[in-house]
């Protein structure tokens, strides 16, 4: 997937500001695609002038205008024609593991503490989605279509923290049996 694709899905809904945006952005997909303010702002110039969304100035009294950039039908369709085409996974970049892997240049304290730290960071993860999941999609609740097909994203972000958290727990029960160095 390119930012492009997460950018316009984005305004599927409605219509953003680059600052509005940025903040639904890291609301929504923010969660399994990262990007920065600035790159958002740099592609949605691309997108512009490429047709795929337009924007609309917006004055405002004793303020910089505001700039409001809307999908267009070329765009929605250019997320079409993404969608048919078969998603690729992405490859496999930790930190962690090559550092697991070259483990055995440090004390394996080093190695625990990266891993105890990457386990908070997964379990914290996991507590924001379990959250959200609360709040958007309550058992008592029926759910849309679109409310499905978002909380099938959202099962996936958790069952990845899970695997991590497992990894993590996995890693440190045999690192903290590894004989001292």
């Amino acid at each position: 997937m390119g930012l492009s694709q997460a950018i316009l899905t984005c305004l599927i809904d409605a219509p953003h500001s680059g600052y509005d945006l940025s903040k639904v952005f890291s609301e929504c997909v923010g969660y399994f695609w990262q990007a920065s303010q600035q790159q958002i702002y740099r592609e949605l110039g691309k997108l512009e002038s490429t047709g795929l969304v337009v924007s609309e100035i917006i004055p405002r009294e004793g303020r910089l205008d505001k700039k409001i950039y809307s999908i267009t039908e070329q765009g929605k369709q250019h997320l079409v024609e993404w969608m048919h085409k078969p998603s690729e996974p992405n490859v496999i970049r930790e930190d962690v593991l090559v550092k697991i892997f070259s483990g055995s240049l440090v004390p394996v304290n080093v190695l625990i503490e990266d891993v105890e730290r990457h386990r908070r960071v997964h379990i914290d993860k996991l507590s924001t989605y379990r959250q959200i999941e609360q709040e958007k999609c309550p058992p008592s609740k029926v759910l849309t279509k679109e409310e499905k097909l978002r909380t099938l994203v959202l099962r996936a972000g958790m069952r990845y923290e899970q695997t991590w958290i497992d990894w993590c727990d996995e890693t440190l029960e045999i690192l903290k049996n590894l004989p001292p160095d």
